[in-house]
């Protein structure tokens, strides 16, 4: 490890030096003539160049990995111009021995693309310079100026959206810190591109400024200095300094090629070739209208046949053949991604940590019931679905989402449904039958199995479903397994509502209130209550089966009370006082209240009962186990027989008493509200059912 550390140091020195030496020689090249062998390696050197720089733009998948491109554009620049001096210098010298003064390459490059003759060589450099100058530089420093002005401007805004996501908890110090870094990247290399364009431009203007000094000044020297006659000295200097221009101008071509590619990129990620091919050919239908197209052009008269029915067959399987290998590779994604899914779940059972995460709802059915509900898992899906939606609409929060799963330990027909890994409830039932209720009437004579249903605890009837038909003519209600399991788990979640409104539930409900009460909310929390405080009260309030989806009201009566009562029992009693419409609202039967109130002899029980301190504050309940055993038992008798008579209604008693009489009944009677006299709100109609005594 130590050998490792201090020799990649060293190598980086050496390579540091290797640089400097390169640019020194460079400059070197300026002012000292060079043979023509090295002028020959130099141009070779300048061509590679160009061509590696193309290639790079071609590949990169984002302009930032090129972000060294401006600083590499102004070294190649300065090589081809120093070698631009050092042609000079040798062309002016020795032209005058012939087209190898300035070197092979030169002298190739004159022969091959000017076919010997001067005059093409002067047409083919002017329209190289012209498409350089005018076509590839020009766009490329457009973009770039706009590119950079754009990126300077969106700065702000990019890093305001960067410290907002931050604040979310979106992204970590770590992730704003690297997209702060590459926004500066991103600025300081557009800004950096638009000035190397210049480069490109300047390096335009001066290949054709020392090509036509070339001329002049070779024509001049070889007529006065060595003797040639005009029409020779004009066709070798033109010839040597029309090829240099050439040899200079293709590189610089390649490279404001590959300039504009890189800053007319854009926001595209991925390689050229993926970016310009990928979205041509992601429209099979425009590949097969110039099919048509082409193919009709191909029997136009003085047209050439060949091309334009070859191009036209190209396209035309290009439409043909995209939209499959499209198809293709989408079916292989989403083999691949359902492949990950498997081994990602996989992991998850195997995972001693996963298996400490508990689902908050969780329906576990034995495996007879799994093969006979799990064929319908769409019905399952879209009835939980509608039945989270009415939970939402009924109590003002939304409960979490409910897991089916298989359990080999459970007997094959029987279910049971936990809450945060609790049992809370379980039954087991006669898989393929069908469960007839019996309500107030006698039970059908049928071949069957006498049970109670799960759900409310009336008499039913397992049947075959053969007698389906036979039993709807009596008037009875049949429930089906899967209506049978869902009735009970919704009637469990009922029970088990408090259970369910975690913290994050309470503040994505505050989270959605109107702005006003924003402020409100920050009047009240933390000052007078905290919100696990708030918690508590909304779970009082669910806990008695009453909606908190009339938040605001809520919220209005916990601001009243919240200044001068702490436990959370007195505000939820506060708050249930200024709900009085909405409790007795739900409660009333077709605009009724139906009630039940304690006898004399209950009420006072009760009242002698609350142990209170000095300022009248009820400090504990204190009756004795004898009576609240004989009042569960009257009680429970009179609710039985008004519930049997199919009354909708509710339990009335005075005020102090209403948590504790609620505490007694609810074991037997988990539905049963019970009302304070407070509670019962102004202009209800009240019906007396009787008294329990």
């Amino acid at each position: 490890m130590i050998a490792t550390q201090t020799a990649n140091p060293s190598a980086t020195n050496r390579r540091d030096i290797g640089f400097a030496v390169g640019i020194v020689f460079i400059l070197s090249v300026l002012f000292l003539p060079m043979p023509t062998f090295m002028i020959d390696f130099g141009l070779t050197l300048s061509v590679a160049m160009s061509v590696l720089i193309l290639m790079v733009s071609l590949w990169i998948q984002r302009p930032l990995e090129f972000s060294s491109f401006p600083t590499i554009l102004l070294i190649a620049t300065m090589l081809r111009l120093s070698l631009n001096i050092a042609t000079t210098r040798a062309i002016l010298a020795n032209g005058h021995e012939g087209p190898l003064a300035a070197g092979y390459v030169i002298n190739g490059f004159s022969k091959f693309v000017m076919s010997g003759d001067f005059v093409i060589g002067l047409i083919v450099f002017a329209i190289l310079v012209t498409v350089n100058f005018l076509v590839i530089t020009k766009g490329a420093t457009r973009i770039a100026e706009v590119g950079a002005r754009f990126t300077l401007d969106a700065i702000p805004g990019k890093q305001m959206a960067i410290d907002a996501d931050l604040s979310a908890g979106m992204i970590d110090e770590k992730q704003a810190q690297a997209r702060r870094s590459e926004l500066e990247e991103e600025s300081s290399f557009f800004g950096a591109m638009d000035g190397a364009s210049k480069f490109v431009r300047g390096d335009a203007v001066a290949g054709l400024i020392i090509t036509a000094v070339n001329i002049l000044g070779g024509i001049i020297i070889g007529v006065t200095r060595y003797d040639m006659e005009l029409s020779e000295a004009a066709d070798v200097f033109t010839k040597l300094s029309v090829g240099d221009g050439l040899v200079s101008q293709i590189p610089a071509l390649i490279v404001s090629l590959a300039a504009g590619l890189l800053v007319s990129k854009g926001g595209t990620r991925g390689t050229a070739e993926s970016a310009v091919m990928g979205q041509l050919a992601a429209y099979p239908r425009a590949l097969a209208v110039s099919s048509m197209m082409l193919f009709i052009m191909a029997f136009m008269p003085g047209l050439p046949f060949l091309p334009f029915i070859g191009l036209s067959a190209l396209f035309g399987f290009g439409a043909y053949i995209i939209p499959r290998r499209v198809a293709e590779a989408e079916a292989e994604e989403a083999r691949k991604a359902e492949e990950a899914l498997a081994l990602e779940q996989e992991a998850k059972k195997e995972s001693v940590k996963d298996s400490l995460e508990l689902p908050e709802i969780e329906v576990r059915l034995g495996k007879q019931l799994t093969a006979r509900l799990l064929a319908a898992k769409p019905e399952i899906g879209n009835r939980i679905n509608k039945m989270r939606k009415k939970f939402a609409e009924q109590y003002g929060f939304v409960v979490p989402e409910i897991k089916l799963s298989d359990n080999i330990d459970l007997t094959p027909k029987s279910y049971e449904f936990r809450i945060h890994g609790t049992l809370v409830a379980s039954q087991s039932i006669n898989v393929g039958d069908l469960l007839v209720i019996g309500g107030k009437k006698d039970l059908p004579a049928l071949p069957g199995t006498e049970t109670r249903e799960p759900a409310f605890g009336m008499k039913a009837m397992w049947v075959q479903s053969a007698f389906e038909h036979e039993v709807k003519r009596g008037g009875y209600t049949v429930v089906d397994n899967l209506s049978v399991v869902l009735t009970h788990l919704s009637e469990v979640i009922r029970n088990n509502l408090p259970m369910l409104l975690s913290y994050k539930d309470m503040r994505a409900l505050l989270d959605r209130l109107d702005p006003a009460y924003k402020r409100l909310l920050e009047d009240v929390c933390p000052q007078y209550i905290s919100f696990s405080g708030l918690q508590a009260v909304l779970k009082l309030l669910l806990a008695e089966r009453i909606s908190v989806r009339n938040l605001a009201l809520i919220l209005e009566a916990i601001a009243e009370i919240a200044p001068h009562a702490r436990r959370p029992e007195q505000i939820a009693d506060h708050v249930r006082v200024r709900m009085g419409t909405q409790i007795c609202g739900d409660i009333a039967d077709e605009g009724v209240l139906k009630v039940l109130r304690l006898g004399n002899r209950w009420d006072l029980a009760f009242h002698q009962s609350l142990r209170r301190d000095q300022s009248g504050e009820v400090l504990e309940f204190d009756m004795e186990p004898g009576q609240v055993e004989e009042f569960a038992k009257e009680s429970a008798e009179a609710i039985r027989r008004n519930i049997n008579a199919g009354h909708r209604f509710a339990l009335v008693v005075a005020p102090e008493a209403r948590q504790y009489v609620r505490m007694i009944t609810e074991r037997m009677f988990p539905a049963l509200p019970v009302l304070s006299h407070m509670e019962i709100a102004r202009g209800v109609e009240v019906e007396a059912l009787g008294t329990v005594s």
